[in-house]
Protein backbone atom coordinates (compact mmCIF):
# COMPACT_ATOMS: atom_id res chain seq x y z
CA UNK A 1 0.00 0.00 0.00
CA UNK A 2 1.22 3.43 -0.95
CA UNK A 3 1.94 6.23 0.96
CA UNK A 4 -1.34 8.98 1.52
CA UNK A 5 -0.05 12.18 -0.46
CA UNK A 6 -0.59 15.14 2.00
CA UNK A 7 -1.57 18.68 1.39
CA UNK A 8 1.10 21.00 3.40
CA UNK A 9 -2.08 21.76 5.83
CA UNK A 10 -1.40 17.76 7.11
CA UNK A 11 0.12 19.01 10.04
CA UNK A 12 -2.21 21.79 10.54
CA UNK A 13 -5.19 20.00 11.22
CA UNK A 14 -3.94 17.22 12.76
CA UNK A 15 -3.20 19.47 15.47
CA UNK A 16 -6.62 20.81 15.01
CA UNK A 17 -7.64 17.37 16.05
CA UNK A 18 -9.64 16.77 12.08
CA UNK A 19 -10.64 13.48 11.58
CA UNK A 20 -8.56 12.33 8.32
CA UNK A 21 -9.69 9.97 5.69
CA UNK A 22 -7.94 8.42 2.49
CA UNK A 23 -9.51 10.42 -0.84
CA UNK A 24 -8.64 9.29 -4.03
CA UNK A 25 -4.93 8.38 -2.26
CA UNK A 26 -4.87 11.54 -0.25
CA UNK A 27 -4.96 12.16 3.62
CA UNK A 28 -7.61 14.88 4.21
CA UNK A 29 -10.08 15.82 7.02
CA UNK A 30 -13.16 14.69 6.87
CA UNK A 31 -14.47 16.96 9.32
CA UNK A 32 -13.12 18.90 12.16
CA UNK A 33 -16.06 19.48 14.46
CA UNK A 34 -19.53 18.04 13.37
CA UNK A 35 -20.23 17.87 9.16
CA UNK A 36 -23.55 19.61 9.81
CA UNK A 37 -21.72 22.06 12.27
CA UNK A 38 -19.66 22.93 9.02
CA UNK A 39 -22.18 22.81 7.02
CA UNK A 40 -24.43 25.56 8.81
CA UNK A 41 -21.33 27.51 9.02
CA UNK A 42 -21.25 27.99 5.38
CA UNK A 43 -24.54 28.60 4.63
CA UNK A 44 -24.83 31.43 7.00
CA UNK A 45 -21.70 32.43 8.29
CA UNK A 46 -18.37 31.33 6.40
CA UNK A 47 -16.37 28.58 6.43
CA UNK A 48 -12.84 27.68 5.40
CA UNK A 49 -11.66 24.48 3.12
CA UNK A 50 -8.38 23.63 2.18
CA UNK A 51 -8.92 21.78 -1.01
CA UNK A 52 -4.73 21.88 -2.37
CA UNK A 53 -5.48 18.37 -3.21
CA UNK A 54 -7.00 19.56 -6.91
CA UNK A 55 -4.51 19.54 -9.70
CA UNK A 56 -3.61 22.68 -11.63
CA UNK A 57 -1.92 22.27 -15.22
CA UNK A 58 -0.46 25.52 -16.65
CA UNK A 59 -0.85 25.57 -20.49
CA UNK A 60 0.63 28.06 -22.55
CA UNK A 61 1.72 28.96 -25.92
CA UNK A 62 0.70 30.75 -29.45
CA UNK A 63 -1.76 28.08 -29.89
CA UNK A 64 -3.32 27.90 -26.81
CA UNK A 65 -6.88 29.32 -27.72
CA UNK A 66 -6.95 26.53 -30.49
CA UNK A 67 -6.23 23.72 -28.67
CA UNK A 68 -8.62 24.70 -25.71
CA UNK A 69 -11.27 24.84 -27.92
CA UNK A 70 -10.38 21.21 -29.88
CA UNK A 71 -10.15 19.94 -25.89
CA UNK A 72 -13.11 21.76 -24.03
CA UNK A 73 -16.92 21.19 -24.68
CA UNK A 74 -17.09 25.31 -23.70
CA UNK A 75 -16.35 27.67 -25.73
CA UNK A 76 -13.35 29.06 -24.78
CA UNK A 77 -13.19 31.96 -27.32
CA UNK A 78 -15.59 34.07 -24.98
CA UNK A 79 -13.33 33.88 -22.07
CA UNK A 80 -11.70 36.83 -21.52
CA UNK A 81 -8.33 37.72 -19.10
CA UNK A 82 -8.92 37.44 -15.37
CA UNK A 83 -11.95 35.24 -16.52
CA UNK A 84 -12.70 32.19 -15.57
CA UNK A 85 -14.65 29.51 -17.08
CA UNK A 86 -16.94 25.78 -16.12
CA UNK A 87 -15.64 22.89 -18.68
CA UNK A 88 -15.80 19.54 -19.44
CA UNK A 89 -13.05 17.45 -21.49
CA UNK A 90 -14.83 14.30 -23.06
CA UNK A 91 -13.91 11.26 -24.97
CA UNK A 92 -14.83 10.52 -28.76
CA UNK A 93 -17.99 8.96 -27.19
CA UNK A 94 -18.92 11.74 -25.37
CA UNK A 95 -18.36 10.36 -21.98
CA UNK A 96 -16.52 12.45 -19.64
CA UNK A 97 -12.79 12.84 -18.93
CA UNK A 98 -13.52 15.17 -16.49
CA UNK A 99 -15.18 18.73 -15.49
CA UNK A 100 -12.59 21.54 -14.52
CA UNK A 101 -12.38 25.85 -14.26
CA UNK A 102 -10.10 27.23 -16.95
CA UNK A 103 -8.11 30.69 -16.00
CA UNK A 104 -7.04 32.94 -18.45
CA UNK A 105 -4.02 34.88 -17.66
CA UNK A 106 -3.65 36.40 -21.08
CA UNK A 107 -4.25 35.75 -24.56
CA UNK A 108 -1.61 32.93 -24.85
CA UNK A 109 -1.24 31.52 -21.26
CA UNK A 110 -3.51 29.19 -19.05
CA UNK A 111 -4.19 27.24 -15.84
CA UNK A 112 -6.98 24.51 -15.95
CA UNK A 113 -7.72 23.69 -12.48
CA UNK A 114 -9.05 19.64 -12.66
CA UNK A 115 -9.73 16.82 -10.14
CA UNK A 116 -7.14 15.83 -7.82
CA UNK A 117 -8.59 11.92 -8.49
CA UNK A 118 -7.93 12.78 -12.41
CA UNK A 119 -5.07 15.12 -12.37
CA UNK A 120 -2.58 12.30 -14.20
CA UNK A 121 -5.12 10.91 -16.43
CA UNK A 122 -6.33 14.58 -17.59
CA UNK A 123 -2.53 15.63 -18.01
CA UNK A 124 -1.97 12.13 -20.29
CA UNK A 125 -5.33 12.83 -21.83
CA UNK A 126 -4.36 16.60 -22.49
CA UNK A 127 -0.39 15.57 -23.21
CA UNK A 128 -1.44 12.87 -26.16
CA UNK A 129 -3.78 15.21 -28.02
CA UNK A 130 -0.90 18.34 -27.83
CA UNK A 131 -0.32 20.55 -30.99
CA UNK A 132 2.54 22.41 -31.91
CA UNK A 133 2.81 26.02 -30.64
CA UNK A 134 1.55 24.58 -26.85
CA UNK A 135 3.43 23.70 -23.98
CA UNK A 136 1.32 22.37 -21.01
CA UNK A 137 2.60 21.70 -17.28
CA UNK A 138 1.79 19.86 -14.43
CA UNK A 139 1.89 22.33 -11.60
CA UNK A 140 -0.05 20.72 -8.84
CA UNK A 141 2.83 20.06 -6.75
CA UNK A 142 4.05 23.80 -6.49
CA UNK A 143 -0.02 25.01 -5.66
CA UNK A 144 -2.24 24.99 -2.43
CA UNK A 145 -5.36 25.76 -2.70
CA UNK A 146 -7.78 27.06 -0.02
CA UNK A 147 -11.61 28.05 -0.22
CA UNK A 148 -13.46 30.35 2.23
CA UNK A 149 -16.86 30.39 1.23
CA UNK A 150 -20.31 31.54 3.20
CA UNK A 151 -22.28 34.79 3.33
CA UNK A 152 -19.67 36.45 5.39
CA UNK A 153 -16.31 35.35 3.15
CA UNK A 154 -15.84 38.84 1.56
CA UNK A 155 -16.04 40.43 4.82
CA UNK A 156 -13.56 38.35 6.93
CA UNK A 157 -10.81 38.06 3.41
CA UNK A 158 -11.20 42.10 2.92
CA UNK A 159 -9.74 42.17 6.78
CA UNK A 160 -6.63 40.92 4.85
CA UNK A 161 -5.51 42.84 2.01
CA UNK A 162 -5.91 46.50 0.55
CA UNK A 163 -6.95 45.16 -3.13
CA UNK A 164 -11.30 45.65 -2.94
CA UNK A 165 -12.39 42.13 -3.41
CA UNK A 166 -15.88 43.68 -4.37
CA UNK A 167 -14.13 44.55 -7.65
CA UNK A 168 -13.58 40.93 -8.63
CA UNK A 169 -17.09 39.42 -9.95
CA UNK A 170 -18.37 36.15 -10.36
CA UNK A 171 -16.17 33.70 -12.32
CA UNK A 172 -13.62 36.66 -12.60
CA UNK A 173 -9.66 36.47 -10.35
CA UNK A 174 -7.01 38.31 -9.49
CA UNK A 175 -3.55 37.72 -9.70
CA UNK A 176 -0.82 38.64 -7.08
CA UNK A 177 -3.33 39.75 -4.48
CA UNK A 178 -1.52 40.30 -0.90
CA UNK A 179 -2.76 38.44 0.98
CA UNK A 180 -1.41 38.81 4.69
CA UNK A 181 1.74 38.97 3.46
CA UNK A 182 0.91 36.07 1.43
CA UNK A 183 0.81 36.64 -2.73
CA UNK A 184 -2.15 35.07 -4.01
CA UNK A 185 -4.34 34.13 -7.14
CA UNK A 186 -7.76 35.10 -5.45
CA UNK A 187 -10.77 33.86 -7.93
CA UNK A 188 -14.95 34.60 -7.18
CA UNK A 189 -15.64 30.99 -7.77
CA UNK A 190 -16.43 27.64 -5.51
CA UNK A 191 -18.27 24.26 -5.07
CA UNK A 192 -21.08 25.17 -2.42
CA UNK A 193 -23.60 27.06 -3.92
CA UNK A 194 -22.57 29.87 -1.69
CA UNK A 195 -20.56 33.15 -2.60
CA UNK A 196 -16.49 33.10 -1.54
CA UNK A 197 -13.40 32.84 -2.80
CA UNK A 198 -10.94 30.13 -4.49
CA UNK A 199 -7.08 31.10 -3.44
CA UNK A 200 -4.29 29.86 -5.19
CA UNK A 201 -0.98 30.41 -3.55
CA UNK A 202 2.56 28.44 -2.86
CA UNK A 203 2.74 25.40 -1.16
CA UNK A 204 4.94 27.06 1.27
CA UNK A 205 2.57 29.92 2.00
CA UNK A 206 -0.89 27.97 2.67
CA UNK A 207 -0.56 27.10 6.15
CA UNK A 208 0.18 30.99 7.48
CA UNK A 209 -2.80 32.11 4.81
CA UNK A 210 -5.09 29.19 6.50
CA UNK A 211 -4.48 30.68 10.20
CA UNK A 212 -4.69 33.95 9.66
CA UNK A 213 -7.76 33.70 7.47
CA UNK A 214 -9.39 31.87 10.76
CA UNK A 215 -8.07 34.32 13.03
CA UNK A 216 -9.70 36.80 10.84
CA UNK A 217 -13.25 35.11 11.19
CA UNK A 218 -13.11 34.62 14.67
CA UNK A 219 -15.73 37.39 15.22
CA UNK A 220 -18.17 35.75 12.28
CA UNK A 221 -17.24 32.23 14.04
CA UNK A 222 -15.59 31.08 11.22
CA UNK A 223 -15.49 27.03 11.07
CA UNK A 224 -12.68 25.01 9.35
CA UNK A 225 -14.27 23.02 7.56
CA UNK A 226 -13.86 19.05 5.60
CA UNK A 227 -15.01 16.99 2.49
CA UNK A 228 -18.16 15.53 4.77
CA UNK A 229 -19.54 19.39 4.71
CA UNK A 230 -18.11 19.67 1.16
CA UNK A 231 -19.67 16.91 -0.36
CA UNK A 232 -23.31 17.80 1.65
CA UNK A 233 -23.24 21.34 0.27
CA UNK A 234 -22.36 20.97 -3.16
CA UNK A 235 -25.05 18.20 -3.39
CA UNK A 236 -27.82 20.96 -2.68
CA UNK A 237 -26.52 23.08 -5.10
CA UNK A 238 -26.25 20.42 -7.95
CA UNK A 239 -22.87 20.94 -8.59
CA UNK A 240 -21.56 17.56 -10.35
CA UNK A 241 -18.90 15.36 -8.77
CA UNK A 242 -16.40 13.59 -11.11
CA UNK A 243 -17.16 9.58 -10.33
CA UNK A 244 -21.13 10.03 -9.51
CA UNK A 245 -22.61 12.69 -11.57
CA UNK A 246 -19.95 12.94 -14.28
CA UNK A 247 -18.03 9.35 -15.80
CA UNK A 248 -16.57 7.96 -18.41
CA UNK A 249 -19.79 6.27 -19.30
CA UNK A 250 -21.89 10.23 -18.61
CA UNK A 251 -22.26 12.23 -20.78
CA UNK A 252 -22.01 16.21 -19.88
CA UNK A 253 -25.70 16.55 -21.25
CA UNK A 254 -26.79 13.61 -19.05
CA UNK A 255 -25.34 15.21 -16.45
CA UNK A 256 -27.42 18.09 -16.02
CA UNK A 257 -24.44 20.31 -17.32
CA UNK A 258 -25.10 21.45 -20.69
CA UNK A 259 -24.88 24.95 -20.25
CA UNK A 260 -21.30 24.39 -20.26
CA UNK A 261 -21.53 23.02 -23.45
CA UNK A 262 -21.28 25.10 -26.88
CA UNK A 263 -22.30 22.48 -29.82
CA UNK A 264 -22.28 25.63 -31.83
CA UNK A 265 -19.38 26.57 -31.62
CA UNK A 266 -17.32 26.17 -34.95
CA UNK A 267 -14.39 24.76 -33.16
CA UNK A 268 -14.70 20.75 -33.67
CA UNK A 269 -14.14 19.63 -29.98
CA UNK A 270 -13.67 16.05 -28.74
CA UNK A 271 -16.87 14.18 -28.24
CA UNK A 272 -18.66 17.24 -30.38
CA UNK A 273 -20.76 15.13 -32.42
CA UNK A 274 -22.16 12.68 -30.13
CA UNK A 275 -22.93 15.34 -28.04
CA UNK A 276 -25.32 17.39 -31.06
CA UNK A 277 -26.38 14.41 -31.51
CA UNK A 278 -27.92 13.51 -28.06
CA UNK A 279 -28.82 17.41 -28.31
CA UNK A 280 -30.86 17.11 -31.31
CA UNK A 281 -32.07 13.03 -31.06
CA UNK A 282 -32.73 13.57 -27.00
CA UNK A 283 -31.30 11.70 -24.39
CA UNK A 284 -31.88 8.16 -23.26
CA UNK A 285 -31.40 9.15 -19.76
CA UNK A 286 -31.35 12.59 -17.67
CA UNK A 287 -30.05 13.31 -13.75
CA UNK A 288 -33.34 14.58 -11.57
CA UNK A 289 -33.89 15.05 -8.05
CA UNK A 290 -35.76 12.96 -5.96
CA UNK A 291 -37.20 13.32 -1.94
CA UNK A 292 -37.77 10.08 0.00
CA UNK A 293 -41.60 9.79 0.65
CA UNK A 294 -40.73 6.39 2.79
CA UNK A 295 -37.69 6.24 5.14
CA UNK A 296 -34.32 5.39 4.39
CA UNK A 297 -31.55 7.09 2.79
CA UNK A 298 -30.50 7.00 -0.99
CA UNK A 299 -26.88 6.52 -1.11
CA UNK A 300 -24.72 6.33 -4.55
CA UNK A 301 -25.36 3.39 -6.53
CA UNK A 302 -28.53 2.14 -5.46
CA UNK A 303 -30.72 0.89 -8.10
CA UNK A 304 -34.07 3.03 -8.87
CA UNK A 305 -37.01 1.16 -10.23
CA UNK A 306 -40.60 1.99 -11.43
CA UNK A 307 -42.36 -0.92 -10.88
CA UNK A 308 -40.05 -4.09 -11.68
CA UNK A 309 -38.20 -1.99 -14.41
CA UNK A 310 -35.08 -0.85 -13.34
CA UNK A 311 -34.61 2.41 -14.64
CA UNK A 312 -31.28 4.01 -13.38
CA UNK A 313 -29.43 4.32 -9.86
CA UNK A 314 -28.61 6.97 -7.29
CA UNK A 315 -25.38 9.28 -8.07
CA UNK A 316 -25.06 10.99 -4.69
CA UNK A 317 -28.40 11.13 -1.67
CA UNK A 318 -27.30 12.01 1.45
CA UNK A 319 -30.19 14.07 4.66
CA UNK A 320 -29.59 17.49 3.81
CA UNK A 321 -28.46 19.77 6.55
CA UNK A 322 -30.88 22.48 5.21
CA UNK A 323 -33.88 20.76 4.52
CA UNK A 324 -33.66 18.33 7.13
CA UNK A 325 -35.08 15.52 4.20
CA UNK A 326 -33.57 12.51 2.40
CA UNK A 327 -33.35 13.35 -1.03
CA UNK A 328 -30.99 11.99 -3.87
CA UNK A 329 -29.46 12.60 -7.35
CA UNK A 330 -30.52 10.19 -9.58
CA UNK A 331 -29.44 9.07 -13.19
CA UNK A 332 -32.82 7.35 -14.92
CA UNK A 333 -34.22 7.00 -17.89
CA UNK A 334 -36.15 9.97 -19.18
CA UNK A 335 -39.24 8.76 -19.97
CA UNK A 336 -39.88 8.81 -15.84
CA UNK A 337 -37.68 11.95 -15.06
CA UNK A 338 -41.37 14.48 -14.74
CA UNK A 339 -41.98 15.88 -11.90
CA UNK A 340 -43.80 14.45 -9.00
CA UNK A 341 -43.22 10.68 -10.41
CA UNK A 342 -43.29 8.18 -8.08
CA UNK A 343 -40.23 5.78 -7.76
CA UNK A 344 -38.63 2.87 -5.55
CA UNK A 345 -35.15 3.14 -4.34
CA UNK A 346 -33.66 0.05 -3.16
CA UNK A 347 -32.51 0.27 -0.14
CA UNK A 348 -30.86 -2.96 1.56
CA UNK A 349 -32.74 -4.90 -1.28
CA UNK A 350 -36.23 -3.35 0.53
CA UNK A 351 -37.84 -1.05 -2.26
CA UNK A 352 -38.83 2.57 -0.78
CA UNK A 353 -40.86 5.19 -2.32
CA UNK A 354 -39.31 8.51 -3.60
CA UNK A 355 -40.92 11.13 -5.93
CA UNK A 356 -39.00 13.18 -8.23
CA UNK A 357 -38.94 17.02 -7.21
CA UNK A 358 -37.13 20.15 -8.15
CA UNK A 359 -33.40 20.02 -8.06
CA UNK A 360 -30.76 22.08 -6.94
CA UNK A 361 -32.51 21.61 -3.61
CA UNK A 362 -30.78 24.89 -2.36
CA UNK A 363 -30.10 27.73 -4.14
CA UNK A 364 -28.72 31.00 -1.96
CA UNK A 365 -30.68 33.96 -2.46
CA UNK A 366 -29.26 36.51 -4.23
Amino acid sequence: MSELLKTPLFETYKAMGAKTIDFGGWALPVQFSSIKEEHEAVRTRAGLFDVSHMGEIDVSGEQSLHYLQKMMTNDISKLKVNGAQYTAMCYEDGGTVDDLLVYKHSEHHYLLVVNAANTEKDFDWLEKHLIEGVSIQNISSQMAQLAIQGPQAEMILQRLTEVDLSSIGFFKFQNEVVIEGVNTLVSRTGYTGEDGFELYTSWEDAPSLWKAILAAGEPENILPCGLGARDTLRFEAKLALYGQELTKDISPLEAGIGFAVKTSKEADFIGKSVLLSQRENGLERKLVGIEMTGRGIPRTHYPVYKGEQLIGEVTTGTQSPTLKKNVGLVLIKKEFTEMGTELDVEIRNKRVGAKVVPSPFYKRQK
